[in-house]
Parts: structure tokens; sequence; C-alpha cells
């Protein structure tokens, strides 16, 4: 039992299963899980609920948990005027993504905390994130906030009902909205690439000032982009933005192999990737190893391949559970030290010179220091609260070569005291108090992992990675699918699998068990993704006008089901249907398949026309319809040392829509017309190149693929 939940009686998230409801269960505030038991208090005793959303490694969150929710005064007023209700975002998007397009909507702004009041009926009529307790710079702080909301309620209920009802009504026509078609075509991509290109920083790299986030799909729009179209300046923003990200103090450098540390923190709070903010997301890495071996195959350069494989490195070492699947995140805050009473943010992992001087020798010191940046009075230039005076955020500024250079040594040398240097430093760093982990098992987030190393095991020629993929795949299929229905299940947390399984649960997955089948040619994924497909059109589809909804049919406590149209941190599951069912169509040749891709893509091309920076990984999608792509079949056996120098040379390929699939004799692709006559003619080592219907004659050499698949005329990547 933690200090904070000494001497204190808990409220009902204690019987919660999620990290993030847990931290409030000692709280003074009556909290109640979402659910059935919070809206019939709310009817009954006909108060107004305060629903607070938030997540385990939520910075701000925890700021206005010590604030507010553990401040008894506060806590008396939310239980005497209101229904306080706790909601995970990570176990529950949908209602996350509800009220956020509220708040968004009502305030300009968004974020976590979250809060919101509604009414019995669940209708917001008053939104906000973060508040401070008390009253500040002559805005209310909560408290007030309360107050006045209560009084609201007792005085002039009617008017906040008028206003519930109509936001209501609005987002119910968010919902139910027929699509407003437009013409798509080349333009509609030249025109994203036109936008983004505005946004794009040519210094750092990334697409906004500070705070500076990812964004992946950008990156991955950018690279199938300039695959399509030739325009290489398109994929040097997305190589440049990646090596500045890898360089970064947003990427931790104190990876060692096999025992942990590396991987990526959520964002940059400034707009040269230096500062982070320190949370670390599986999704983030999941994503961003995906764009490192995507520039890897494009460039050939090790650094991308090298960052890859830290990444992985990370989640394996650190963020993988003993059964193999993998937790959601790391906290942003942490105690500095084991001495320390008071987490604070980045503790973990920000240095003075003075400690790193102790723990090295003084030539490593001095080549460490060189190389990342270390000053004496700390090297953090924007630091507007003070977390970080004196203090290092380690970024490489120094490549092994200008290192070496700068103090005339062998840079055999410098590597080796830079690896040394390295390994004390991680040594040193795990004797302080690790961050809190959030150790529940998210199926999208685990299916994203899945795909980047299936990719990364193809990429790198890593079978380790492909174990890996495999085995967290088995831990979804015999955890996080519910019993007697099928139905894909979201979270699996100490022990137990609960919470109806959302759209981007199945879209994720189906993309996850694809990449993995391309990985492996294991045919039972492929006919797994296909059950899956079907199971997510019944769900979650819309047949009158297209696209996806959110959560299922199925799930009864969604006031309203809206349709994902923003690739932000994570894809939307409408952006990642539209590329599966294009893949299922081509692996299979089923008509329906494409139909679903098109009419998906139909209900949002006003969006893509407008704005398309709103969707780019839906447009890398269309892009891979409207430039159709190899299917690549590969006959003989997967043993043989011909089939896999030919898999291998695939595989080395950016190859952005192209699909690649194993026949042989006892189980040809019958997808193409002549695929299938083609692997009973030819049982040995043989790849077919097919393309709208029909297929090559078969090449048997590694430089006879290359030279097919390569696109004429085109170079490796280049960066700005």
């Amino acid at each position: 039992m933690t200090m904070k939940e000494k001497n204190k009686v808990p409220n009902a998230l204690s019987k919660e299963k999620s990290p993030y409801l847990l931290q409030h269960a000692y709280n003074p505030v009556q909290w109640l899980a979402w659910g059935p038991d919070a809206f019939n208090t709310s009817l009954r005793e006909d108060k107004p609920i305060f629903l607070s959303v938030g997540y385990s490694t939520c910075h701000w969150c925890h700021v206005m948990e010590r604030e507010s929710f553990e401040n008894d005064e506060i806590a008396q007023v939310l239980n005497h005027s209101f229904v306080p209700v706790k909601i995970d975002r990570e176990e529950r998007p949908d209602i996350d993504r509800l009220y956020m397009a509220y708040v968004q909507a009502s305030t300009g702004s968004g974020g976590w905390p979250m809060s919101v009041w509604l009414t019995p009926e669940l209708k917001p009529f008053y939104g906000g994130t973060y508040y401070p307790p008390e009253d500040r710079f002559g805005r209310p702080g909560f408290l007030s906030l309360l107050h006045s909301i209560a009084d609201a309620w007792k005085e002039d209920r009617k008017k906040l009902e008028h206003v519930a009802d109509g936001i209501q009504s609005q987002l119910k026509s968010f919902s139910t909205a027929a699509p407003h078609p437009e013409s798509l075509g080349e333009k509609v991509l030249d025109d994203a690439f036109m936008q983004i290109s505005s946004h794009f920083d040519p210094v750092a790299g990334g697409f906004s000032s500070a705070p500076k986030f990812p964004r992946p799909s950008i990156l991955t729009f950018l690279f199938n982009y300039a695959y399509f179209t030739g325009r290489e300046e398109a994929s040097a923003m997305a190589l440049l933005t990646l090596e500045r990200m890898a360089r970064g103090g947003i990427h931790d450098h104190l990876g060692v192999k096999g025992k942990g540390g590396g991987g990526f923190a959520r964002y940059a709070t400034d707009a040269l990737w230096h500062v982070p903010h320190f949370e670390k997301m599986l999704y983030d890495n999941a994503l961003l190893a995906l764009s490192f071996l995507e520039a890897f195959q494009l460039t050939k350069e090790t650094l991308y391949a090298q960052t890859a494989e830290d990444i992985f490195n990370y989640v394996l070492c650190d963020m993988t559970s003993p059964e193999g699947a993998f937790y959601s995140a790391e906290d942003a805050d942490s105690f500095p030290d084991r001495e320390s009473k008071t987490k604070i943010e980045g503790g973990f992992y920000v240095w003075t010179k003075t400690e790193i001087a102790e723990l090295l020798d003084p030539l490593e010191e001095q080549i460490f220091s060189f190389r990342y940046g270390v000053k004496q009075n700390g090297n953090v230039l924007e630091d507007p609260h003070g977390t970080f005076e004196r203090k290092n955020i380690l970024s490489l500024k120094a490549d092994e070569e200008t290192t070496a250079k700068h103090f005339d040594l062998p840079t055999d040398q410098v590597a080796n005291l830079s690896r040394s240097a390295i390994e004390k430093l991680f040594q040193a760093r795990m004797r302080r108090p690790r961050p809190d982990r959030d150790d529940k098992i998210i199926t999208s987030w685990n299916a994203l992992m899945i795909s980047a190393l299936a990719k990364g095991s193809r990429v790198l020629q890593n079978t380790d990675y492909l174990t890996a993929a495999e085995k967290a795949a088995g831990f979804i299929g015999d955890n996080l699918f519910e019993n007697g229905t099928g139905n894909l299940l979201r979270r699996y947390c100490k022990g137990e699998s609960g919470i109806t399984g959302q759209a981007e649960d199945y879209a994720f997955l189906i993309q996850g068990l694809l990449d993995l089948y391309e990985a492996s040619f294991d045919d039972s994924l492929l006919h797994k993704a296909q059950e899956l497909a079907e199971r997510q059109c019944e769900h979650f589809y819309d047949d009158e006008h297209g696209g996806f909804f959110n959560a299922s049919s199925q799930e009864a406590s969604v006031p309203i089901r809206l349709k994902e149209d923003y690739d932000g941190a994570e894809p939307s599951a409408n952006s990642v249907s539209v590329m599966n069912f294009s893949r299922l169509w081509l692996m299979t040749g089923k008509q329906h398949y494409l139909d679903i891709a098109e009419k998906t893509l139909y209900y949002f091309s006003a969006i893509l026309a407008a704005n398309g920076m709103q969707l780019p990984e839906m447009l890398a999608g269309y892009a891979r319809l409207l430039h159709p792509s190899n299917t690549v079949i590969l006959t003989g056996s997967q043993s043989d040392p011909a089939f896999k120098a030919l898999k291998k040379s695939v595989e080395q390929l950016y190859l952005p829509g192209t699909t690649v699939m194993h026949a042989t004799k006892e189980k040809p692709v019958s997808s193409i017309p002549g695929a299938e006559t083609a692997s009973e003619e030819n049982n040995s080592a043989a790849a077919y190149i097919c393309k709208g219907g029909s297929c090559r004659l078969p090449v048997t050499t590694p430089e006879e693929v290359t030279n097919l698949l390569r696109p004429s005329g085109r170079s490796a990547g280049k960066k700005s």
C-alpha cells in the first residue's frame, strides 16, 4: 500500500483493472467508472455527471489529481453536487473522442485531463481540460467552476438542458451525415503535398512549431507520394524529420542491446526535438519503427536501421510481458533518485554534468559530453518552469567521425569509448527509480507493434523480431477474443480481458495479421484477417454511406458513434481500413473488399480534397489504388536458399502497395489470372511479378527481381 492509500477508504475505482483508474482509487472523490452504475446514479439522484478523462502517464492528469482530486474541499463539492466519473481514454477512446469533439468545438482546443459536465442523459453542456484548483489571472479555478455549475443546475436547469440538446444534435449530425463526394485524382495528392510542404520545418524537420509531434502518418504519405510521383523532395522531408528526431532529445540515447532503454518519448515541447515530454507510448514507438524501416529501405543509411533496432530493443526489453504481449506506456514523471519524495518530469532521464563526470573516466566523459551536447550549466534553453535547471537532456550532436577528428583519435577508439560510456550511464540510470509503467495490454497498440516487428524481421533479416510478433499475435488470439461470440476485445490487464473491441482494434489487428503473413507465409493468418474483416464490417461498417463507425453497433454505453476522420498520433481506423481492404482484394480477388475500400474513400472524399493533411494515411491508401502496384508471388520451399534470396530481394526494396504471397502446388494463388497455373507448373524457387490481372514469366535470380520491381529511373531517397 502506498502512502497515498494509507488510512484512506477506497472508492469504486478500486475494483477496476486500469492502472489509470486505480491511481484514483483512494481519492476522496467518490469516483465511479463509466457504465450503468454511474448512469443510474445520475438519473436516480438527478445530478449532472462530472466526467474526467485521462490516462496513466499523463503529466497534467497527475497535477490535477494532486491539486484538486486529493483536495477534501473540492471532493466534498464533487460528491455532493455531481456524480463523478473517471474514464481511461486508452480503454475507451470512443467515449473520449465523442466528448473531445465537443470540447474542441466549444473551446478551440483539447487535451488531457479532459473535464466535461453531462446531463443524466449523457448530453454535454460544459467542458474544458485542466483547471487549476483556485482562481488565477481573472479565470475561475476548478472549485469556483464547480460551485457555479452546481448553482446553474439548480437555478437555470432548463437553459443548460437546452444547450445540451443543441450540442447533442450537432454531435449526432456528425455521426449521421451523408457524404458530400468530391472527384479525386492526382490533384488531391498534389494539393496535400503542397499543404504539408507549407508546414514543413526545413531546419529541424517536422510539420509544426513547438510543441512538435511526430505524426508518422504524414511520413507515410510523403514516402508514398515520392514513390508514385518521383518527387524526391517529398521523401527528403520525411527523411530529414526522422534524422533530426533520431538525433534529438525526444530519442532516449541510453539504449543497450539486450538490456533495455532507448525508444522515443511522446513529443517534443520545443521546435528542435530536444526537450521531450518524457512519457513513452507503445503506439508511437511502433509507428516510428515502421517509418525508420521505410527510410532504411529507401536510403540504406545505417542511422535509420539502427534507430529501428533501438526501438525494438526498448520494447522487447522494457515493454514486453512474460507472455509476449506489449505494455502500453511509461510515465513522464519519476523520482530523480531514491531519496526524493517528489516526482518530476523526466527525473529518470536527465543528468548534470557533474553526475556524468563522476561515473565516467576523464576521456570517456570528454567524448560523451562532446557527442551528446552535455554542458556544465545544462543544455536546456527553453525551460519556462525551471524543471531542468543545470540539467542535460542527451541529444546526439556529433557522429563518431566528427568526434574522432575533434579529439585527434582513431574512430574505433571513439566508438568503443562511446559504447562504454553509454553502458555505464545506463547502469547508473537503472539504479534510479523507474517511471511507472502502464501494464495494460491494448489490442490495437499491440497490433501496431506486431506490424512493426513483422516488417523489421523482413527489412533487417532478423528472425527474433518475427518470433516476437508471432508470440504477441498468439497472445491476442488466446486472450482477447470473447468466448462464445468470437468478437474482439480491447484490453487485457491483471489477468482479465474486457471492453468491447473498437474499429481501430479490428483495423490494426487485420493490418498486423497481413504484415505477419507476408513475413511468415502462414496461411492461417490470412484466413484470420479475412474473418476479422467480415466481423469488422458486421459491427462497424455503414452500409448506406460508407466508412466505419469507431464503436461497435453492440456497444450500449456509447451515446453517439462517430466516424474517425483524423490521422493524428495514430492513424484512424478508416484510413487503415482503406489499405486493409485494398490488400485483401489483391490477395483474395474478392471484389467486395475493393468496393468497401472505395466506398470509404468516397465518404471521406470531401475532406481529402479540401484538407488532405487531415487524413494523410488515407491519402497514402488512395495513392496505392490510383497507381496499382505489383503482387509478387514466390514459389518453392521456404527452406530453399534460393527462395530465401528471392524473398530478401523483395524485402530490401521500398514498395508501397506491393503484396507478397507464397504459392505451391498444394496452395496455389487463385486471386490473379495466370498465377494458379504458374504455381502448378513451377514448384521450384521463382518469383512471378503480377500486375493488372496478369503475371510476367517467372524469374529466378534476385537481380532480376530487383530490376523488375525498382521504379525506373528512381534513385534512393535523399535528405534536404
